[in-house]
This record gives C-alpha cells, structure tokens and sequence, in this order.
C-alpha cells in the first residue's frame, strides 16, 4: 500500500486531482484509487496519462479518468470539473496538485510568462475549488488540499514567478478555509520539500545536489512522490476532522 493506512471512507468517494499524471500527481491519483475512491485527474499530457490510467487499473482494478485539460484555461477547467462530477457523482475531495516549476532568471521575465505560470500554479487552485463548491455544499461538506511548496520558504532564487504563486497559495488556503467553515469545507495546504520526481532528476537533481540536500533533513533519504500521500489522504480524511486553514509541511523534516 502507497500510504501504508487505509481509509475506508473513501470507497466510492468521487475525488478530482489536477495535475494527477505525472510526478507527486500521479502518486496521489494512484493512492486514491487504491483506497476504492473514484478518481478524476485533470493532465495536459495526454499519452502519460492514459498509461497511467490503464497502469493503475492493472494495479487495483479501479481505473482513474483521465480529462485531457489545458488548467491556464479557466473555461475548459470549469468544463472538466463538470465532467468528473457527471461521470462518479458530486466531488467531495479536491486536491489542487497542478505546478509547474520552471527555472527562470528575474530579468528574463516578460508579463506573458508571469501571467502562464501563474495561471498554472496559482490560479487554476481558485477555478477548481470554485467549480466545486456548489456540489460540496449540496452534499454538506467536503475537502480540499492545495498544495504548495517549501521552495519560498527557504528563499530559493531560481524561480521567482513560482515561488510567488506557492506563497500565495497558503493564503488562497486560509481565506477559502473561512469563506467555506460555514458549509463544513475544510481546506488545508500541503508544502513538499524536493521530491523526486522523473522531472527532478531529468532536469535539476544531480547526484551531488542531492547528498548535500539529504544531509540539511532530518529524514536522511531522498523524498519520492510517494510520501506525499499520506499526508494529502490524512487532510482528505474524516481523521483530520477538526483541522483546516493550515499548512503541512512535508518535506523530510528540513525546516
């Protein structure tokens, strides 16, 4: 088992994953299956996601649905929702993984590339959970798991457009953990530290970087996607029923 607990209160629960084909995406759009959920994940990446999907039916008999959708796009992301609801029932779990971490020099940013990553980390979180919470509320509650990233809090420099949209994600967090209290939605946000990701290791996690990286945690292994989700069933979960408007920080025991 990917989280090493089982919830049986997620069989059959309709749950929408943005982001949920590849990296720490993919760990938590195959957790959620193997706890009998009904998963929808929203990817732009159509090939690695319909393999996934098809993996992790051969895996737990229970495969995801994959919605091919570009998240900049607030009408087609309103549209995807719409079809994960018709096809398992009203979402009651949402958790808003999309991210793109581009490295990027400050003075090449132009307003183009901010207001992209942008819409990719920050603004899709928004959309999604406004798609959402109509259904939620008709059901009396539900759950939602933003995730953001350590990588603003330990002043990282190489990516200032995304650390921007992860800081203010927290606050997305806190200002819609109160606008919905009254209709028993709770929303929590999860901060990964570097995890390993094919992405990751492609691109920036050399071998060098990441002994010196493992020795600054206290959890003196790399991280992989999958040990984000426990943390993110734990939120989702009824276990976590009197938490809401934080941040879980889970990144090795770092900070």
């Amino acid at each position: 088992m990917i989280s090493g607990a089982t919830f049986p209160e997620f069989k059959g629960a309709s749950v929408l994953i943005t982001g949920g084909g590849s990296g720490i995406g993919a760990a938590l759009t195959e957790g959620f299956c193997e706890q009998s959920a009904k998963v929808a994940f929203l990817d732009i990446a159509a090939d690695e996601s319909e393999t996934l999907a098809e993996e992790i039916n051969q895996r737990h008999a229970n495969k995801p649905l994959f919605i091919k959708c570009d998240l900049a796009d607030v009408d087609a992301l309103r549209a995807a929702s719409a079809e994960a609801a018709a096809a398992h029932g009203t979402v009651s779990i949402l958790i808003n993984n999309a991210a793109w971490d581009d490295r990027h020099d400050v003075m090449d940013v132009t307003e183009d590339y901010w207001e992209h990553n942008t819409a990719i980390n920050q603004r899709h979180q928004f959309f999604a959970i406004q798609s959402v919470v109509d259904g939620m509320k008709s059901m009396g509650g539900g759950a939602i798991v933003n995730l953001t990233s350590t990588s603003f809090m330990l002043n990282e420099g190489a990516m200032p457009a995304y650390t921007t949209s992860k800081a203010g994600i927290i606050g997305l967090t806190k200002g819609m953990a109160g606008y919905l209290a009254p209709h028993n939605i709770r929303v929590n946000a999860l901060a990964p530290g570097w995890v390993m990701t094919k992405r990751q290791k492609e691109l920036w996690a050399t071998p060098e970087a990441m002994k010196e990286f493992v020795k600054r945690q206290t959890v003196r292994r790399e991280l992989q996607p999958e040990d984000m989700v426990g943390p993110c069933l734990f939120l989702a979960s009824k276990a976590a029923a009197a938490i809401s408007a934080q941040v879980i920080i889970a990144d090795g025991g770092l900070l």
